[in-house]
């Protein structure tokens, strides 16, 4: 296996204050069940699962409370046992709302309910001897989701169509997201998980090539990850990215290492040969395999300047924000900001009452030393924009498109592409809110073409 640096290098891109010294050297916890989970039936990218329980009934840590709804969405186990005590609307981590079960961990077991049996919640496989149907279907019933973005269902990326082959398993290790350090300590400390995750997957996916992205401000995460795959049979290597935000993303992040361009949408990477999953999906599909571990529990960093001690917290899906801030020691001083992820893509939220997900990898708690209120002022056409945007789009023209609620001129201008990696929006001098007006020309594209498809169904159906 080699080590190699980069040599590509793609257009644009920012270079934020990364702030990981907070957290970087804070070795994973294990958070203790709290006594009430908000477990999400929307933790995932695609229709929200469909939920089976109702309150009063009893779980049990493992057993399936939210059905997938549909090709692309993902089921929903239980991180803990106990009673539910409402179903009911509650806010999620980017703003939204979406059905939660609510859950009394601390609720006496009911008599006529026997104990669970000591065993683990599925019965581990042998990857070696397994078949790719069942090495799949493994991945489905964990509710493994990418666990590094925007939680795309995973056992769908890793069965493309017969027609398209993968070339490349592209393991991404980036992490580029300013204060985050949850998968570099998953490097650190699991690399051996990782390494079968990455044979597993490589298994399912016809024996491709793999290239393991981490940014070259990670050096102790390159040694342990060269020291867990130092025996790995294959084409294997360790590829060292520049450090350049959004270097994780997932597009640029398979330009930088195999130097493929990933055509508009709706292409995918499977378009050009390539699978990308995150070293924390490695790591839960090893543990789905062998271990017969779903996934209900993730790495999440806890960090910023108002938080009396960063961490990086192994916490059950569901954990309130409010319970890992306590976990940290609580507040040091009075929050100004409050984010859920990290500071270029995360959304600032009002409450601590919000439940993690399988893609909660960040909450940041900053001070008013860290932020500062501003305005909005007119472009200024210095170009800044369009010189930072990795997906050589035209921010300023989109913005003032949206400005101008021309949403049709923001769609000609190719917002659809935008990835809201909030580059744009780092570098603006006018502190002009385009990532937020891409967002918005986005989500009424959305629902134009939602309401267009309803309307084309309901008129075949009075054929």
């Amino acid at each position: 296996m080699k080590v190699i640096k980069s040599q590509f290098e793609f257009k644009g891109g920012v270079h934020p204050d990364y702030n990981k010294e907070l957290a970087r050297d804070q070795a994973i916890e294990n958070l203790p069940v709290p006594e009430e989970l908000a477990i999400s039936m929307s933790q995932h990218l695609g229709a929200p699962a469909k939920c089976i329980v109702k309150a009063g009934d009893w779980v049990e840590r493992g057993q399936v409370i939210g059905e997938k709804a549909g090709f692309i969405s993902v089921l929903v186990r239980a991180s803990a046992s106990g009673r539910v005590k409402a179903v009911e609307k509650r806010l999620g981590p980017a703003g939204g709302k979406a059905d939660c079960v609510i859950l009394d961990t601390a609720a006496e077991r009911p008599a006529d309910v026997p104990a669970p049996s000591a065993g683990p919640v599925l019965a581990p496989l042998d990857w070696r001897t397994a078949s790719k149907e069942d090495l799949l279907k493994r991945v489905e019933e964990a509710g493994i989701c990418g666990m590094g973005g925007a939680g795309f269902p995973t056992a769908v990326k890793l069965n493309p169509p017969p027609a398209k082959r993968c070339e490349y398993l592209i393991l991404n290790g980036a992490e580029c997201e300013p204060y985050l350090t949850a998968d570099y300590r998953v490097m650190l400390e699991r690399a051996p998980r990782i390494r079968l995750g990455v044979e597993i997957m490589r298994k399912m996916l016809g024996g491709p090539a793999v290239r393991i992205a981490i940014e070259a401000n990670k050096p102790e995460a390159i040694l342990a990850m060269e020291k867990a795959f130092a025996d790995i049979e294959g084409n294997v290597q360790i590829v060292v990215l520049p450090v350049l935000y959004p270097q994780g993303s997932e597009k640029h992040q398979i330009y930088a290492t195999v130097k493929r361009i990933v055509p508009e949408p709706p292409a995918l990477p499977i378009d050009v040969g390539c699978v990308v999953e995150n070293v924390g999906t490695a790591a839960a599909i090893a543990d789905a395999v062998e271990l017969g571990e779903p996934l209900l529990s993730r790495v999440t960093t806890v960090s910023g300047d108002a938080v009396a001690n960063p961490k990086n917290i192994q916490a059950p899906s569901g954990t309130k924000y409010a319970d890992l801030v306590k976990f940290c020691g609580g507040e040091k001083v009075p929050p100004a900001k409050v984010i859920s992820g990290g500071t270029m893509m995360g959304f600032a939220v009002s409450t601590l009452e919000i439940g993690t997900t399988k893609t909660t990898s960040g909450l940041l708690l900053l001070s008013r030393k860290k932020v500062f209120q501003y305005s909005s002022h007119p472009c200024i056409n210095c170009g800044r924009c369009l010189r930072a945007c990795p997906m050589n789009l035209n921010p300023a023209l989109i913005s003032k498109a949206v400005d101008a609620n021309d949403i049709k001129a923001a769609e000609d201008a190719h917002v659809m592409d935008c990835i809201e990696c909030g580059a744009c929006s780092f570098g603006c001098p006018a502190y002009r809110t385009i990532t937020q007006s891409c967002r918005r020309a986005k989500n009424s594209i959305r629902a134009r073409i939602a309401a267009e498809k309803a309307k084309a169904a309901a008129a075949q159906a009075k054929q």
